[in-house]
């Protein structure tokens, strides 16, 4: 199977509805399984990964169904329907969950796809060993066999590497009989994602003492959640798909649901409104305040420089957007995005296959901007932001492009083959 782009030969038009917030839907989820008694998390997301948040959640027994538009969910203490829960190809579910397993009521295995067993997570599980949790191991990686008891908490040191190792450790810690500090080592990263976490505890009324620069957290113990009502916004990365296309090609199109009415300012991902806006990209509030308005002639865009330590995810469509605008891109601090579902540095360099011009720099990607691409049979690495990245590159290639791992886009964006197409695109799936 190979996902096959023909490029676009005429204006973009039509709406796109921009699904709601895998990152938001994560971390409420965790936090209402907690939560004694009835959580209601207000917009549904159909995202692969969250699906394995869902399904492992129900493996420890936390009863949630979904009732309109409204994830519902019977919050109270974990007592497993199995042994052996699969996240999937979730890194979320596995970095998040594996602590909180620890309140089980007996130990837990957590398993999942092929290329995610061999994640290196001995960061993490250091740091819960460090807070009184056992977690056996295959050399660091998964399977990952959690003990049954709640942590002792004191002092833990972890890595600033991935977010998600210190949030994981975050929601945790309010569990622990005794208070936790939490002090990140080296470089820091991905600071919005730990701020969104930090936002959704307090939702759920837990208490974290976190210092202005994010680098040391004090947990006070025995805390109890609260059961809440959240609405889920918008997700900034799969509108950054629609905006990405929208701004390779004449178009006037209209993003549904992406609106700072929606509470977006906590999204972590952000900032690709203010970076896409000053590579050139108009974008106007709908009247009903119900949406954004591109009305674009095509123009090239303009090179930006950006720094990608608080925001890794957007570096595989920001390459997309900088293989076609005019100047050189500088995206700065790539290190810790070669440790997502893919090397995703390495995935975006096969931009060069199709008649880019990047280029590594030791921890800087650099890329000059083409007037156009040429199609090309590439790997998406089964990395969905690579398929969708790709896959928006080879809209303005000359001749059709074929990327491997056709269904990738499942485990974040499942809409967007059905939404891409909508608009004028030309995406199918074949044999």
């Amino acid at each position: 199977m190979r996902l096959v782009v023909d490029p676009v030969e005429r204006p973009l038009t039509g709406e796109l509805v921009i699904p709601n917030s895998k990152y938001h839907a994560h971390r409420a989820l965790m936090l209402a399984s907690l939560a004694a008694g009835r959580s209601r998390i207000v917009g549904l997301t159909h995202a692969q990964h969250v699906r394995s948040t869902i399904e492992v959640l129900r493996g420890l027994g936390t009863l949630i169904d979904i009732d309109g538009d409204t994830f519902v969910v019977e919050g109270g203490p974990y007592r497993p329907l199995s042994t052996t829960l699969s996240v999937g190809s979730s890194g979320s579910t596995l970095y998040f969950m594996t602590g909180l397993c620890a309140l089980a009521d007996r130990p837990v295995t957590l398993v999942g796809q092929r290329y995610l067993m061999r994640r290196p997570v001995q960061a993490l599980l250091t740091a819960l060993s460090q807070m009184g949790i056992g977690v056996a191991s295959n050399g660091g990686r998964p399977p990952l066999t959690i003990e049954s008891g709640r942590p002792r908490g004191g002092r833990v040191r972890i890595a600033g590497t991935l977010s998600q190792w210190i949030s994981g450790l975050l929601m945790i810690a309010p569990f622990a009989t005794e208070a936790t500090v939490i002090e990140v080592d080296g470089l820091l990263n991905e600071r919005p994602y730990i701020d969104l976490t930090l936002a959704m505890m307090e939702r759920f009324g837990l208490e974290v003492e976190a210092a202005a620069d994010r680098r040391r957290f004090l947990v006070p113990p025995g805390q109890r959640p609260r059961p809440a009502t959240v609405r889920l916004p918008p997700d900034i990365g799969s509108a950054a798909f629609g905006l990405a296309i929208a701004a390779l090609h004449p178009c006037e199109l209209v993003l549904r649901g992406l609106t700072g009415a929606n509470g977006l300012g906590d999204h972590p991902e952000i900032a690709f409104l203010d970076i896409v806006r000053a590579m050139g990209l108009p974008m106007r509030q709908e009247p009903d305040n119900r949406g954004v308005r591109v009305r674009y002639d095509g123009s090239r865009l303009r090179a930006v420089s950006v720094d990608c330590r608080e925001t890794p995810d957007i570096l595989p469509i920001l390459t997309t957007l900088a293989a076609f605008a005019e100047g050189e891109t500088v995206i700065s601090n790539i290190g810790h995005v070669r440790l997502k579902e893919s090397d995703r540095v390495a995935a975006m360099l096969q931009l060069n296959d199709m008649g880019g011009r990047l280029r590594v720099d030791d921890s800087r990607l650099l890329v000059r901007g083409v007037e156009r691409l040429r199609g090309a049979d590439l790997s998406s690495f089964n990395d969905h932001r690579v398929l969708m990245s790709l896959a928006i590159a080879a809209t303005r290639a000359a001749g059709r492009s074929r990327f491997t791992y056709p269904n990738a886009y499942r485990i974040s964006y499942p809409e967007f083959l059905n939404a891409m197409n909508g608009i004028g695109a030309r995406m199918e799936c074949t044999s």
